[in-house]
Order: C-alpha cells, then sequence, then structure tokens
C-alpha cells in the first residue's frame, strides 16, 4: 500500500477502467472520467473490432483477480482460418493449447467498469475534460471547450482517453515535446455474421476467421451469442476501396466476387455496410508520457497502434503490469515511478507499432503465399523439436511476456534464417528433412 492519494483517471475504457482498479488497491481514492454516457446504459455497436486477449493482458487481469471474470465473456481461438477464394486453410497459432481469446470490445468494457465500481472507483460519465493544469493536476470541465469551466484538484491525473487524448494535447505544448501521428491509407466497417437459429456459429467458432485479398481484406471473430463481428479493411480510395462501391448492388457484387463463401453467412451485408461508420486507423506516437509526479499517460493516448497484430489492448494492460511494478519497488517515489516507467515502456511501444503494421501484410497477402505458408510450416516443425532455439515472432508477442523490442529484433534475425532455408534447392519437397533442420542449425550456430 501507497500513501493515499487523490487521483483521477481520465478515460474509462478498457485501460482506464483495469487502472482504477490497481490504483484503487495500491490505497487510493480514484475518480474516472468520461465525456461519453454510460456505455452500459447505451447500444455499443458500429465500430468495433473485436478484441484478442492474449497473455500480457492476461497477466494483468490476473494479478488483480479480475481474470476470471473475464474469461467468462471469453472465446479461445487456437488457429487462423484463411479464406481463399477457392479454398479454407487452417494454420495453428502456438504450441497445444496456446490461444488468443475473442471478446467484444461493449462487453469486456461493460465488466471492467463494474468491476472498477466493486473496488471501490467513482465514475462521472458525460463529464468533458478540456484541460489539464500540469503543475497541479487540476482538471479543467465543462460542456463545451469555449464555454464556462469547473476546476477539479487532484494530486495526480493519469491521461487514459485514447489516441486523441486531451491530456496529451495539454503536454504537447511543453517545449521538448516530441509527437507524430499518421493515419494509414485505408479504413474499416463492421459487418456482422448473425448466429444460427439454435444459436450456434455459422463458422468454426474457435478461429480467427481471415479473408486475404492483397491491399484489402475481411476478418471474423466470434462472440457468445453465436454471432461474429465481422471487419472489412479496404482503402478509402481507388479501385477496390470504400469510395468505389456507392450502392447495394456494387457492395453485393464485390463481395460475390472476392469474398464468395462470406455471402450467405452475412445477410445483412448491404444494409450493415452503408449503416455502419467507416472508421480510420492510425499510430501516435510521442515521448515524455509524464510529467513531474503530476501526470501520466498509458495506453492509446500515448502509443496508439493499428489492430493488426491484436495488441492494443494487451499492451495498454501491459503499461499497467509495468507501471505496478515501479509502485512495488520505489514506493511513495512517484518522480521515480514514472521516469522508469516512461523508459522502460517507450521502446517496446514502439517495437509494437511496427509489429502491428507489419502484420496487416502478413495478414491481408502473406497468409495467402505459398512461400509464406511454407516457411510457418518449417519454423513450426524446428521449434517443436528445438523449442529452447527457435521460438517463433507470433509466440513471443501473443504468448510470452518477454519485451516487444526483444520480439522484434529476434524475429528479424529468424527472419533473415528462413530467407536462407527458403532458398535450398528443392526446399518445398524436403521441408521436413533433417537437411533442413541442420541447415537451420548451422545458420544459428553462424550468427
Amino acid at each position: 500500500m501507497q500513501t493515499s492519494l487523490k487521483i483521477a483517471v481520465v478515460g474509462s475504457g478498457l485501460v482506464g477502467s483495469l487502472l482504477a482498479i490497481y490504483l484503487k488497491k495500491a490505497g487510493h481514492t480514484v475518480h474516472v472520467y468520461d465525456r461519453s454516457p454510460d456505455i452500459r446504459k447505451i447500444n455499443f455497436s458500429g465500430r468495433s473490432i473485436n478484441l484478442a486477449m492474449s497473455n500480457r493482458g492476461w497477466k494483468a487481469l490476473d494479478a488483480v483477480g479480475v481474470g476470471d471474470s473475464v474469461r467468462e465473456i471469453a472465446i479461445p481461438m487456437d488457429k487462423r482460418a484463411i479464406h481463399l477464394v477457392d479454398k479454407l486453410n487452417f494454420q495453428n497459432y502456438g504450441q497445444e493449447g496456446e490461444s488468443i481469446y475473442s471478446i467484444s470490445r461493449g462487453k469486456l468494457n461493460r465488466r471492467m467498469i463494474d468491476l472498477a465500481e466493486e473496488a471501490g472507483a467513482e465514475f462521472h460519465f458525460e463529464q468533458k475534460v478540456w484541460d489539464v493544469t500540469l503543475n497541479d493536476a487540476t482538471l479543467h470541465i465543462g460542456e463545451s471547450e469555449r464555454g464556462e469551466w469547473e476546476e477539479r484538484k487532484f494530486d495526480m491525473v493519469f491521461g487514459a482517453d485514447g489516441a486523441f487524448s486531451r491530456i496529451r494535447h495539454r503536454m504537447q505544448r511543453q517545449s521538448m515535446f516530441n509527437y507524430s501521428q499518421e493515419f494509414l491509407n485505408m479504413g474499416y466497417k463492421e459487418l456482422n455474421i448473425p448466429a444460427n437459429p439454435d444459436g450456434t456459429h455459422k463458422l468454426d467458432k474457435n478461429s480467427f476467421h481471415i479473408w486475404p485479398r492483397g491491399e484489402y481484406m475481411l476478418i471474423a471473430l466470434p462472440n457468445l451469442d453465436g454471432s461474429f463481428t465481422c471487419t472489412l479493411f479496404m482503402p478509402f480510395e481507388g479501385e477496390n476501396s470504400f469510395e468505389s462501391l456507392v450502392d447495394r448492388k456494387m457492395v453485393e457484387d464485390f463481395f460475390e466476387k472476392n469474398f464468395p463463401d462470406s455471402i450467405e453467412v452475412i445477410p445483412e451485408l448491404a444494409n450493415d455496410f452503408f449503416k455502419n461508420p467507416t472508421s480510420t486507423l492510425v499510430t501516435m506516437k510521442c515521448f515524455p508520457w509524464t510529467y513531474e509526479n503530476k501526470i501520466a499517460l498509458i495506453g492509446d493516448a500515448c502509443h496508439a497502434i493499428v489492430p493488426f497484430y491484436g495488441q492494443g489492448m494487451n499492451a495498454g494492460f501491459e503499461d499497467i503490469t509495468v507501471l505496478n511494478e515501479m509502485i512495488e519497488k520505489y514506493g511513495d517515489d512517484w518522480k521515480k515511478i514514472f521516469a522508469e516507467y516512461q523508459i522502460s515502456r517507450k521502446p517496446n511501444a514502439d517495437a509494437i507499432a511496427e509489429l502491428s503494421y507489419r502484420n496487416f501484410l502478413e495478414m491481408s497477402t502473406k497468409t495467402a503465399d505459398e512461400k509464406f505458408l511454407l516457411q510457418k510450416k518449417i519454423e513450426k516443425v524446428f521449434s517443436d523439436k528445438h523449442p529452447d532455439k527457435w521460438i517463433p515472432l507470433y509466440s513471443r508477442v501473443t504468448f510470452s511476456d518477454r519485451p516487444y523490442a526483444e520480439a522484434l529484433a529476434i524475429g528479424d534475425y529468424q527472419n533473415g534464417i528462413m530467407e536462407e532455408v527458403l532458398r535450398m534447392e528443392n526446399v518445398e519437397n524436403i521441408w521436413n528433412t533433417p537437411e533442413v533442420e541442420n541447415k537451420i542449425l548451422e545458420l544459428l550456430e553462424k550468427r
């Protein structure tokens, strides 16, 4: 337990709610502010990518005893189901028993707020935070940005208010604050596969479904009610783009041609396409993440990433794990806690941003590439035989809590080895032989 402080968390999303639980358990008075209505009292739909919980997320949840409550609303996915135009392939994610878990963002957010309230955090919804005074952790709250503001004084403020954070907006006006944001030239739109009449799933429910088509792709993740949340990723402009699909017939013809096995399972395709918004994808980086012992950014507020590795939430939850480690190490020395927290996390946030961008290329293009699939088979066989010598990149990111920066570096190193292996003569026929195994061992010795 620390000396009790009055702490504000701005943002009642997943990271803000979990952080509130940690801070309450450390002995603090915690007030959570959000400009939106209470998500538990409204319908949540139209712009969500289902979440994929993996080891880093579970570690943070289990450490404060809420993991089992979240497991109640999660579905394990142990493999990818790759929908090519003319066939369906499956690709296991990790070792036997290793899965990522599909969770509805809305369901999880509601559950996390309930758990934080049970822990004693106080939530203030429809409270618009427009600014913060950095020196004394005072929030400025009002109906509009140019109207009258009310001041709320705290000992400390955490900005957990997402990629377009108001807390970070104030920090950006300091000297020596580095900031960048980069939008992809593609967006995403939510679609829906309903359950069968008897409540069962229309597709394999323990798979992450991908329709890889190069510059665009469709994914589907299972929900508890038998439905799937689908997400269509496409460029905003160009030949195959959101801009090019202007009426129902064009949408239906496009899916019939490019995602033929999805037509029967998405009955409201055209309605969903035109009803649901097209959302943007942004990578945001900044530094520093903290100010003295008063203000700290966490989660997307300091490192928003694109969703293609399924690590946005997991990385945000890992921020809390690391922050908590610093609290346990340094007690009430918040300056030291904040300094060590940001130094530890920044390189790993940058690494997962790079990995997430790269994984779009893997999901949309490489999963349909025979050479890539062969590489994955070789890596699987070799890592099963030599787990001490080779852990695949995906497993390092998803099924461990080793640093993201380490995973990126080792993944690049392993990819260099695999490029040499794939140049072996007749490799497609000898891939599962001692010759290939020995080649990898030899290359590992050399490097």
